[in-house]
């Protein structure tokens, strides 16, 4: 056993506590022109205002570990997206067409989808686990 193992959880726990938190941040800076951003998304606008909403929530639940793997999944999604459909246009590689936020979302967000929420998730409280699991089993979202 490597001698890092028995901190994996609670890493994991806080890499999606941060990555969560970024992410609801980016979110809150395009609907409502925190953090020192220069413009705002028009209401219902597509596809900025929808990317937004969806970073907010998805940054929300992931940061507090509730339905974590479908939060992570879609906000992975939107990232691809919205590098696929923004930045690829410009140039090929992420450093050229500016595309370094949302290629490091995508793949982040991609990660916890597959690893889980680690240590500290809300979803891993006794109430909110599904009672359908056998006796024993620990559900992780």
């Amino acid at each position: 056993m490597h001698r890092l193992e028995p901190a994996r959880e609670h890493v994991i726990g806080l890499y999606r506590i941060v990555l969560g938190f970024l992410f609801a941040c980016h979110g809150l800076k395009t609907l409502f022109g925190l953090f020192g951003a220069k413009t705002t998304a028009a209401f219902g606008a597509w596809p900025g205002w929808w990317a937004a909403v969806i970073q907010l929530v998805c940054g929300a639940l992931v940061l507090l570990g509730l339905a974590t793997r479908p939060a992570a999944v879609l906000g992975s999604g939107s990232m691809a997206f919205a590098y696929f459909t923004v930045h690829l246009p410009a140039g090929l590689l992420p450093i050229q067409n500016g595309g370094e936020a949302a290629t490091l979302f995508c793949w982040a967000l991609l990660l916890v989808a597959f690893v889980g929420p680690g240590r500290f998730a809300l979803g891993n409280l006794p109430a909110l686990q599904r009672t359908s699991q056998p006796e024993g089993t620990r559900v992780t979202a």
